[in-house]
C-alpha cells in the first residue's frame, strides 16, 4: 500500500515541527502537512466520512419538532423517532428511515464517561424519554389553555406562542438543548476524541502501517476523529470550510459554537475549535499522536466553554425580563438555560478525565433553578439567576458579564 499522502485543496499550507520527545509511538518529529481546509485524500479519493453523525442531526431536529406536532404526534411516535429502528417510517426523509442509526443509542454513550456506567446512563435516556411523556400528557391536552402558575398551557411571548409545563419549562427546548450534550458533546469530547476509542485494539498500528478499514479509504483512526467533526460540522453547506456558515447550519453545537462566536469576547472560538480538528486530523495522517491529542484539548475546552457561556447568556437573559416584569416572557431563556445546564455533565476539563461538572453539582444547580417556591420559574428570584450564573462562570476562564453580553 502506498504511503500516506494528504492531497490539499488550496494554496495555503501551514507546516508543524514537532520535537521527538515522548514515547509514543509514530514519528513524532516528522513535519506536518496542515490544510486550509478539513480536506484529507488517499490515492484521489476523500478519506473524510461522518454520515451517521449528520444522520441523528437530522433526526434530532425532527424528533425535536415533533414536540409542536399537536394534530399528529403521539408519545409512541416521538419515542419510535428517538430510537429510531431501521426501516421504521419515523421521519419525513426516507434516508433517515432506512437508517440503522438511532439518537437514543448514543446518547450518554461516550468510552469514557458512561462505558462503566451505564446505570447513569440508563437514567440520563429515561430523563429524555420524560421530556416525549411530559410533552404528551401534559402540554398537549392543555394546548389551548392560557398557562398560569402550577397549570400547563400557552403563554404568548411577543409575536410568538410558547408551551410550558406547570413549571413554567417547556419541554421542547428542554430535550433540544440536553440533547446537544448528551448526544453532541459527550461523543465528540469523551468518545471519539478519547484515546480509549482513536487508539482502540490494533488502531495506532493500522494506522502507522496505512492499514485501511475493509472496502474504506480510511484507517479506523481518521475516521474516529472524523465521527467527532461530525457532530459540530455534520450538516455544514462547506463541510471543508464550515465556518463560512458556522451557527447556520443546524439546530445544535453548530448554532450555538456560531453565537458564542459572535460575541466579542469569544470572537475566536469558532476558528480554534475548526483549527484544532484541522491539525488534529493532519497530525493523524503525519503518524503524530502528541499533537493529536493536544488538539483534543483544545476542543474540549472550548466546546465545554461554548456550552457554558450560552447557558449563563440565557439565565442573564431571562434575568432582564424578570427584573422587567415580564415573567412569563423569561420562560423561554430559561427552558435553554435548562438544557445547557443539564449539558454541563457531559463537558470535559483538558487533561483529566472528569467534566467541569459533575452530575451532583449538575442536578444541584437545576434544583435552584426550580427551588424558589412550588411553582418553578414562576417564582423564580433574580438573585437566584445570579447565583447560579457565578457558580458556572467560576469554573472557567470568563466572568458572568462577558458570557452575559451580545456583542
Amino acid at each position: 500500500m502506498k504511503k500516506n499522502i494528504l492531497l490539499v485543496l488550496c494554496s495555503a499550507l501551514l507546516f508543524v515541527s514537532c520535537d521527538k520527545d515522548d514515547n509514543n509511538s509514530g514519528d513524532n518529529s516528522k513535519e506536518i502537512l496542515n490544510p486550509a481546509l478539513y480536506t484529507f485524500e488517499r490515492d484521489g479519493a476523500s478519506t473524510v466520512s461522518f454520515d451517521g453523525q449528520t444522520t441523528r442531526i437530522l433526526m434530532a431536529g425532527e424528533t425535536t419538532n415533533a414536540f409542536k406536532a399537536f394534530d399528529t404526534a403521539t408519545e409512541a411516535s416521538i419515542k419510535a423517532m428517538f430510537a429510531h429502528e431501521k426501516d421504521a417510517v419515523d421521519f419525513s426523509l426516507t434516508e433517515l428511515n432506512s437508517s440503522d442509526k438511532s439518537i437514543e443509542s448514543k446518547v450518554a454513550a461516550s468510552s469514557d464517561f458512561f462505558a462503566a456506567n451505564t446505570t447513569e446512563s440508563a437514567i440520563i435516556k429515561g430523563e429524555f424519554a420524560a421530556y416525549i411523556e411530559g410533552q404528551i400528557n401534559e402540554v398537549f391536552p392543555n394546548k389551548d389553555v392560557v398557562a398560569s402558575a402550577g397549570v400547563a398551557g400557552q403563554i404568548a411571548d411577543g409575536t410568538s406562542t410558547r408551551y410550558i409545563n406547570a413549571q413554567g419549562l417547556e419541554y421542547n427546548q428542554m430535550f433540544a438543548k440536553s440533547l446537544l450534550g448528551a448526544l453532541m458533546v459527550d461523543q465528540i469530547l469523551n468518545n471519539y476524541l478519547s484515546t480509549s476509542v482513536l487508539d482502540a485494539e490494533n488502531n495506532r498500528s493500522n494506522n502507522d502501517n496505512d492499514v485501511l478499514e475493509a472496502g474504506k479509504t480510511y484507517t479506523s483512526m481518521e475516521h474516529k476523529w472524523d465521527e467527532a467533526y461530525g457532530y459540530i460540522y455534520g450538516t455544514s453547506a462547506n463541510a471543508a470550510n464550515p465556518n463560512l456558515t458556522i451557527g447556520s447550519d443546524d439546530k445544535f453545537l453548530n448554532e450555538y459554537t456560531g453565537r458564542v462566536n459572535d460575541d466579542s469576547d469569544f470572537a475566536t472560538i469558532a476558528a480554534d475549535i475548526f483549527e484544532a480538528f484541522k491539525l488534529g486530523r493532519a497530525a493523524i495522517v503525519a503518524k503524530n499522536y502528541n499533537v493529536r491529542d493536544e488538539q483534543a484539548e483544545i476542543i474540549r475546552e472550548n466546546i465545554s466553554k461554548v456550552i457554558a457561556v450560552r447557558g449563563i447568556y440565557y439565565l442573564q437573559q431571562a434575568k432582564t425580563k424578570i427584573e422587567n416584569d415580564q415573567i412569563t416572557g423569561s420562560f423561554h431563556a430559561l427552558s435553554e438555560a435548562y438544557g445547557f445546564i443539564y449539558s454541563l455533565r457531559f463537558t470535559r476539563k483538558p487533561g483529566t478525565t472528569s467534566p467541569y461538572f459533575s452530575k451532583q453539582e449538575v442536578d444541584g444547580l437545576l434544583s435552584q433553578l426550580l427551588g424558589d417556591g412550588a411553582n418553578g420559574l414562576w417564582d423564580l428570584k433574580a438573585t437566584t439567576i445570579d447565583s447560579i450564573s457565578a457558580a458556572i462562570a467560576a469554573k472557567f476562564d470568563f466572568t458572568v458579564a462577558q458570557a452575559a453580553s451580545v456583542e
